[in-house]
């Protein structure tokens, strides 16, 4: 199981460093193989805009974009097949580092200079391995800093949960095993509720063992569609260990991670 910390503090303050309490949760029977400080060595790259894209004269899988930064318009020869026309993407200009600590220098691609490199989650260290670059939300503005929008670097623990510790295998379930070790309070999740019986024009709800489930509540949501995630939302997944789908596959995952089970 992944966990952000800043995830975790929404839920319980902590009042020590990220390995500090790696060491404490193992030592109260919570393992934490690894700390990982996903995007510390991100350096340079900006949110740019894709004015243009054509093929390259010399190669069939490479694409030629020309990129809008805001204080600069550049070339770059890229193999992204999902590039296009006003997609708003991350921009490694020469100068910049990427995730693994490399840093970027102009490069020639069968005759063309490339004047950076459009990266995908994985060159940000989101991922492992990435299909494409990483397309941003079309009114996120250019020139942006991408750690500043990402909320990176962020600290990421890798817990090693045992079968018999399935109350941990959420946000919510690990906040409350750091509140008991440090005495911190503990801020349960905001919940909202609705008034009336409209979910009973769609679902009729029976409980057929009332003393092993005393309470089953329905609720209705209309005028949704289907569509991405906020940016927020897509990069705490992606931290967490699972990639972004729609808004909606999203959400249920989101709440599956925070509180340990889907609805």
């Amino acid at each position: 199981m992944r966990l952000p910390v800043s995830w975790l503090k929404e839920f319980v303050a902590v009042p020590v460093t990220p390995e500090e309490l790696a060491d404490r949760l193992t030592a109260a029977g919570i393992a934490v193989d690894t700390v990982t400080r996903v995007g510390e060595m991100l350096r340079g790259i900006v949110t740019a805009r894709i004015r243009e894209v054509r093929r390259h004269p010399n190669a069939d899988r490479l694409n030629i974009c020309i990129v809008d930064s805001g204080d600069a318009v550049c070339e770059v020869v890229t193999t992204a097949p999902n590039v296009f026309p006003g997609a708003v993407v991350p921009l490694a200009r020469p100068g910049a580092r990427l995730a693994d600590g490399t840093v970027l220098k102009k490069a020639r691609f069968r005759g063309v200079t490339s004047e950076g490199m459009l990266c995908s989650e994985a060159e940000l260290g989101l991922e492992e391995r990435s299909a494409g670059i990483m397309i941003l939300p079309p009114e996120v503005p250019v020139g942006e800093d991408i750690c500043a929008l990402l909320g990176l670097p962020e600290a990421v623990l890798e817990l090693d949960l045992t079968p018999n510790r399935g109350d941990c295998l959420s946000v919510y379930g690990i906040a409350r095993e750091v509140s008991a070790i440090f005495g911190t309070e503990l801020r349960p999740p905001p919940v909202s509720s609705a008034e009336g019986d409209a979910a009973a024009q769609y679902v009729s709800i029976e409980i057929v063992v009332p003393e092993l489930c005393g309470r089953y509540v329905a609720r209705v949501f209309t005028g949704v569609s289907v569509g991405p995630s906020p940016l927020w939302m897509q990069v705490r997944l992606r931290l967490a260990g699972m990639r972004p789908i729609n808004n909606v596959v999203d959400l249920t995952n989101y709440v599956m991670l925070e509180l340990g089970q889907p609805l």
